[in-house]
């Protein structure tokens, strides 16, 4: 167990089919469970609620229809990254997000005070629970425990609200892993009942039908380092902006408005004095955060993520360097006094297969 944002977590599961490196395998192969009740949870509600939101987050909340989600960013005046989250249009009146454990109360502080009279920010971090079910058999055990056929037709990045038992459930297609997979965000409890704790139960019962494993954080970050997706306090910062994570996708730069614009364009139109790109180690050693990265004798940045591979077998990392560098080039990682060779390549690690 370790402490992630303020929770207690596992790092990896004990027994037959736990462990790291088992874990990752469950998920690309078959599939996995995940209790992610640490994110956030909040709503935002009112009349003009998409229109008050789409001024304040990163992301174009037009671009998008009620029924689905979208990866945005929450600023500060100088650009920086206050949180990472998931927004979920209900309706142009209501919309629910996913921030980061240990953001969400500032990203509902902040939110709070922008908002006009008109709108009701909620704090709803303990009332939901968030189970992740993730894998290439991810539908077939949401059907093998009760869920309705009708999940089978969710688009990527779109969610809807079912029926589960009785109880009332958003469920999306959305994960942290690059895998086919859906997230479950279920009351804590219902009409006196544990929803949440039924549910986990109902899915875990169900895993050895398809040879499944419960996850834990261990595995949560090498499935997302493979698929080079930043975690906030890391690859992304109030020091670290979206440019310079390559992350402009999630910045709609067309919008008049919207918290940290004139910092984080300028930014842009001047040129990031470093970016991130990602290495892949070319020998037996395993990058960590923080660890410097040199080319041709001299430092052009360091680590912001690195760990081993299940998938590829070799050590790979995100990692903060000069704008200069490009795919194919050759670097250096000092790895705990020694010196290792890394290739600068594209993203993902490995392939997406989120649809």
């Amino acid at each position: 167990m370790a402490d992630f944002g303020g929770w207690m977590m596992p790092i990896e599961y004990p027994g037959e089919k736990g462990g790291v490196l088992a874990e990752h395998r469950a998920v690309r192969e078959r599939v996995g469970i995940f209790d992610v009740s640490h994110l956030g949870k909040a709503s935002v509600s009112g009349a003009g609620a998409v229109d008050f939101l789409n001024t304040v987050l990163s992301n174009d909340l037009e671009s998008i229809a009620d029924g689905q989600a979208q990866y945005n960013f929450l600023l500060d005046e100088t650009g920086g990254v206050i949180d990472d989250l998931i927004v979920y249009r209900k309706s142009s009146t209501e919309l629910f997000l996913i921030p980061n454990a240990a953001n969400t109360s500032e990203v509902v502080k902040r939110i709070q005070s922008q908002a006009p009279s008109s709108i009701t920010v909620t704090n709803l971090h303990l009332d939901f629970a968030v189970i992740a079910v993730q894998g290439p058999n991810s539908l077939d055990l949401l059907r093998a425990s009760g869920f309705d056929e009708s999940i089978a037709t969710l688009a990527y990045m779109s969610f809807a609200r079912v029926d589960w038992n009785g109880v009332p459930v958003i469920l999306c297609r959305t994960g942290y892993t690059g895998e086919f997979g859906f997230e479950a965000v279920i009351p804590v409890e219902h009409h006196g009942e544990k929803s949440a704790w039924n549910l986990w139960n109902t899915f875990v019962k169900n895993l050895a039908h398809f040879d499944g494993a419960v996850v834990g954080l261990g595995a949560r970050d090498t499935l997302r380092t493979e698929m080079g997706y930043p975690l906030h306090g890391q690859d992304l910062s109030l020091e670290i902006n979206p440019v310079e994570a390559s992350a402009n996708w999630a910045v709609g730069w067309r919008k008049p408005r919207f918290n940290g614009r004139d910092a984080l364009l300028a930014i842009k139109e001047k040129g990031a004095k470093r970016k991130s790109f990602a290495l892949r180690v070319n020998d037996r050693g395993i990058p960590r955060q923080g660890m410097t990265v040199v080319k041709d004798g001299r430092t052009i940045g360091f680590v912001t993520s690195g760990t081993f591979s299940p998938t590829l077998k070799s050590g790979i990392a995100l990692a903060l360097l000069e704008p200069t560098i490009k795919v194919g080039d050759q670097v250096d990682v000092e790895i705990r006094g020694r010196i290792s060779t890394a290739e600068v390549v594209k993203l993902p690690f490995v392939p997406s297969r989120v649809r």
